[in-house]
């Protein structure tokens, strides 16, 4: 008898998540096919390119990096022997403030010392390393806690030492709030809190855990690798298609078809007419837009939970400026903040009217200044990424036509050119440098409808879901598909969240989701990454004697005071015994 045939599985979209996903899956042994409706693959993590010039259309920085490498190591590869070279970021960004002062963050420990002490002096660095212990604590916690696990049910969360470790995360407290204590200074509390950008979220709304993004910068520094960030899922492609994945690009799904009872997935509806079968459906295209346009809609369930999910919390949008320029800016470094000097409303403008600030806050990225190769000879290429509001409705059924109390679309075409000057004229006034515009020979631009449209992001929301306390964990939308069988998610959207490293791990999750239930051995549970991370050397007998860690003792002073407690608690004891014995013999 030969081998039984291998479980087919489809996989829609080659971002990030589909691409770990599909080759996960096909190591252990599945037979996977990539469908990506781009001529493309990496999705946001692509890249664009003209005339010599290079951008990164997504991610230009990575975090994180662990995660990266246990995602190539339980491949049975490395990023380096896959080709991928990491460079690291001297200085993490640069600060620009409107009064002309800036602030470079660093993992160089003594620039950090000297400029926190020049803004709030000795008192203020001592208050910088307890905000660093505690961001440190909400790293550890989260990456050993959340993004190692899955959560399929509320009542995980109740978990008595689930809940310990929660509190330490300090969910209910924003960025803002937390950052405060630490930092008494409005400088260096913009300073700190800014990142939330990442999440597409406000520092005065994002949970406190999220310090732990500038704590890994700070601590693991910014890397960025040569070639332009795709080139990390390019490798892990290549690593995929060596394993058997199949790639089909300019292949756009129409619908994912089920059996006669509306719930279990038996493959996809191409828009070709094509049809394509499958025991397992895997969705890397944008969670909220899949459940309202490529679910079928036949049950009331789907439809009332595609509404649900439009309704949820979104992350902002961004008019991101891709520009050619016919000379160098040395002003600027790889990666530069321009913070508004009306700091709150900045972030008002973006979450609660859904638009483009009076004063936008905003990232320069000079790709060339790390990877001369992202531009030609004595040019640069630079990236400008503006956060906005996104769109009011959702591609797809049931548009609500309000966000909040904003009820009318932007005019986005204007809030694209208000942009554009904003930025030519911060980046001009702050840094000293030429004006840039004589400089562009070619602009390219990424608005919320080309996000929507490009890549099918709801509302053109470029982080997914909002990552606001409830819609997170087991409130996120499930790995395993809500009303179907045989469906998964992986990306931005479902559990854990948003973020290239993050999705790697949502990756690894919804693999081994899926392998559970098939059944199946998990290939990369046979060793462990630790060997190559950071949970120290191994303590057992074969430990050497300078390896062998030994936890400080009470001092001799604390052990004479518990030696006379103990003796004095003794003697307390056996003096109340004999009182009591003689008491009874008076009696």
């Amino acid at each position: 008898m030969g081998n039984p045939p291998r479980k087919k599985v489809i996989v829609i979209g080659a971002g990030a998540g589909g691409i770990a996903t599909a080759a996960r899956l096909a190591k252990a042994g599945l037979s996977v096919t990539v469908l990506e409706k781009n001529s493309f693959t990496g999705g946001r993590c692509s890249l664009i390119t003209h005339d010599g010039h290079r951008f990164d259309q997504g991610p230009s920085l990575l975090l994180l990096p662990k995660l990266f490498r246990e995602a190539f190591f339980d491949l049975d590869t490395t990023l380096e022997a896959e080709g991928v070279e990491l460079l690291r970021c001297p200085t993490n960004y640069k600060v620009w403030f409107e009064d002309g002062e800036s602030f470079e963050l660093t993992t160089d420990l003594a620039r950090m010392k000297a400029q926190v002490e020049r803004w709030e002096g000795k008192d203020g660095f001592a208050r910088y390393l307890s905000w660093l212990q505690e961001a440190h604590a909400h790293y550890e916690l989260s990456v050993s806690k959340v993004l190692s696990r899955n959560f399929t049910s509320i009542w995980q969360l109740a978990a008595p030492k689930f809940v310990l470790a929660g509190l330490k995360l300090h969910p209910l407290h924003t960025i803002w709030g937390r950052a405060s204590r630490y930092f008494w200074s409005e400088r260096l509390r913009r300073v700190f809190t800014f990142a939330t950008m990442y999440m597409g979220m406000s520092p005065f709304n994002a949970p406190a855990t999220y310090s732990l993004l500038q704590y890994t910068e700070l601590a693991e520094g910014i890397w960025y690798p040569r070639g332009g960030f795709q080139t990390v899922l390019a490798a892990l492609q290549g690593v995929g298609e060596r394993l058997g994945v199949q790639y089909r690009l300019n292949t756009a799904v129409e619908q994912i078809l089920t059996q006669s009872d509306g719930k279990t997935v038996r493959g996809v509806l191409l828009e070709s007419g094509e049809k394509l079968e499958a025991d397992i459906v895997v969705v890397n295209a944008d969670l909220v837009y899949a459940y309202s346009n490529i679910f079928p809609q036949t049950r009331q369930q789907v439809q009332n939970y595609g509404q649900s999910l439009r309704q949820k919390e979104g992350s902002c949008s961004s008019i991101s400026f891709y520009w050619s320029l016919s000379r160098k800016v040395p002003e600027l470094q790889t990666h530069n903040i321009f913070l508004a000097d009306e700091y709150q409303d900045s972030f008002d403008a973006i979450f609660d009217r859904q638009t483009l600030p009076t004063e936008p806050s905003f990232y320069v990225n000079v790709p060339s200044r790390i990877d001369p190769s992202a531009a030609p000879p004595g040019r640069d290429s630079i990236i400008a990424l503006v956060p906005v509001g996104h769109l009011l409705n959702s591609k797809g059924f049931g548009a609500t036509g309000q966000v909040g109390n904003v009820t009318e679309e932007q005019d986005w075409p204007a809030l694209v050119a208000r942009a554009r000057k904003a930025v030519l004229s911060t980046v001009a006034a702050r840094t000293g440098c030429a004006l840039l515009e004589p400089s562009i020979t070619h602009e390219l631009v990424n608005d919320p409808s080309v996000w929507e449209t490009k890549f099918n992001l709801d509302k053109g929301s470029i982080l997914g879901l909002s990552h606001s306390f409830c819609n997170v964990l087991a409130f996120r939308p499930q790995t395993r598909a809500k009303g179907f069988k045989h469906a998964y998610f992986v990306g931005a959207s479902t559990h854990p969240g948003t973020g290239v490293p993050i999705v790697l791990a949502g990756s690894k999750i919804t693999s081994e989701q899926i392998l559970d239930d098939l059944r199946m051995v998990i290939p990369w549970k046979k060793r462990s990454f630790d060997r190559f991370s950071d949970q120290g050397v191994p303590q057992n007998t074969k430990t050497g004697k300078l390896d062998r860690l030994h936890a400080p003792g009470l001092s001799l002073f604390w052990k004479l005071m518990f030696l006379l407690g103990s003796l004095a608690v003794g003697w307390y004891i056996d003096a109340f015994l004999k009182l009591t014995e003689t008491g009874r013999r008076e009696l």
